[in-house]
């Protein structure tokens, strides 16, 4: 089984009442509809390299692991959060299994879909 159908079945099953309709399993990733308006787009080129990206309403956010801010206190992972800015990621790990960083990743999203950032215009 590819690891997007697995993942996609992983999510069904720790989420069942948080889900709004079928994960839409696409070529490359997943497409993941939360009840609280959340739409994330799920892509794991391997489970150390990924791209997490949502949307909230007109807001955009991501967290990926493109070795491009070595600065930063979780490189290569980094968040491009709801204000624009890039920085440390709050929530997944390259070295966490996939499934992992998918649960941590959609509780914090339930409970806060900008992750913390408020600051944004």
């Amino acid at each position: 089984m590819s690891l997007h159908l697995e993942l996609g079945k992983a999510i069904e099953d720790a989420f069942p009442n948080d889900l709004d309709g079928a994960i839409e399993h696409r070529q490359d990733a997943l497409s993941v509809r939360l009840r609280n308006g959340v739409t994330l787009e799920v892509r794991y080129a391997a489970s150390d390299a990924y791209s997490l990206r949502w949307v909230y309403g007109e807001v955009e956010s991501g967290i990926d692991t493109a070795p491009l801010h070595p600065g930063l206190a979780t490189f290569p992972n980094h968040f491009h959060d709801a204000a624009k800015r890039i920085v440390a990621d709050p929530v997944t790990r390259p070295d966490a299994a996939p499934e992992e960083n998918l649960r941590h990743l959609i509780r914090a999203l339930l409970d806060d879909p900008m992750l913390g950032a408020k600051d944004i215009g």
